[in-house]
């Protein structure tokens, strides 16, 4: 039986595939200072959710409960909110990697990292976008500084990164290559993709050139390989920290520039999502929704690595 002091989560008490996660009932956590106690109502999953439930990640050893996207109301605040009031609409992401556990009834975040939903924008949406588009937000406007006319290269493109680094380099007003496998290609030009790519018959660093920036969604050797793309001066940003370091040297070979980046918590950079979905400039792409007892299905699917956008979990 439910009270006010417990609430669903999705844990796991093991490592392993999506069979290891199961809901429980936990304690209601309460707000501290410049916190915010959210009452989900969506919260989007991510690769690296079944990457940290799989292998732990920067997490370590659990239990604990993933999830680092979060859209819903203000159930309470701690001393010192005054950006919000209990009631309030609000979406965001949670501190990357140790603020997750918005695959639950509730969840705290620091007051920073969250911003109002536009009242645009349904739950569902606002729960898909935040770890994505402030990835490739930060990725494209921070570190790459992509401006009108320039060419963009996403790999990816359909995946949950790359399909909203495509709509926000087109806003920006770049001209976008995108890889995908060639029955994807209907759907890159729906996104705006200028120029798509199969990367299952062509070998895309070799037939791409003269681009301005990459946004390297897939790590590994494809880090190195792209900065071949690369116009002199030119940026590979890889969304993956951590990899060879031959990616530093041979950009500094070919006079290029290489990061390497991790996501933040970023109320600037959520305002400025905020404002373009609130618009109808950015959408995520639904994949598919579940309810939150179905977490363990939602990771099935996302296991595959084939799917089109962002997968959403329903928090009733």
């Amino acid at each position: 039986m439910s009270d006010v002091t417990t609430m669903r989560a999705i844990s796991q008490d093991v490592l392993g595939g999506p069979e290891v996660l199961r809901e429980v009932r936990v304690e209601r956590p309460e707000p501290g200072p410049n916190q915010v106690l959210v009452r989900v109502r969506a919260a989007g999953l991510n690769p690296t959710d079944w990457k940290h439930r799989a292998t732990g990640g920067f997490l370590g050893e659990p239990p604990f409960v993933l999830g680092w996207d979060v859209s819903g109301e203000v159930a309470a605040t701690g001393i010192g909110v005054a950006a919000f009031r209990p009631g309030d609409e609000v979406f965001g992401m949670l501190p990357y990697p140790y603020g997750h556990g918005s695959h639950a009834e509730y969840v705290i975040a620091p007051v920073r990292a969250l911003t109002r939903k536009p009242a645009s924008l349904d739950h569902v949406q606002a729960g898909a976008l935040p770890l994505v588009s402030l990835t490739a937000w930060q990725a494209l406007t921070e570190h790459a500084d992509v401006r009108p006319g320039q060419r963009v290269l996403v790999h990816a493109a359909a995946g949950g990164v790359g399909h909203v680094a495509v709509r926000i380099a087109k806003e920006r007003g770049a001209y976008v290559i995108g890889t995908a496998s060639a029955g994807k290609h209907g759907f890159l030009r729906e996104l705006g993709v200028d120029e798509p790519v199969d990367y299952r018959t062509m070998d895309v660093t070799e037939v791409v050139r003269d681009v301005d920036v990459v946004l390297d969604t897939l790590g590994g050797d494809t880090s190195v390989r792209s900065l071949r793309t690369l116009r002199p001066g030119g940026i590979v940003v890889s969304i993956l920290p951590v990899g060879s370091a031959d990616f530093f040297e041979e950009a500094e070979r070919l006079g290029v520039r290489a990061v390497r980046m991790l996501v933040d918590a970023d109320r600037a950079g959520m305002r400025a999502v905020a404002e373009l979905a609130g618009s109808g400039r950015l959408r995520a792409t639904i994949a598919g929704t579940f309810p939150l007892a179905e977490a363990a299905k939602a990771h099935e699917l996302g296991d595959t690595g084939r799917t089109t956008g962002k997968l959403v979990l329903i928090v009733d």
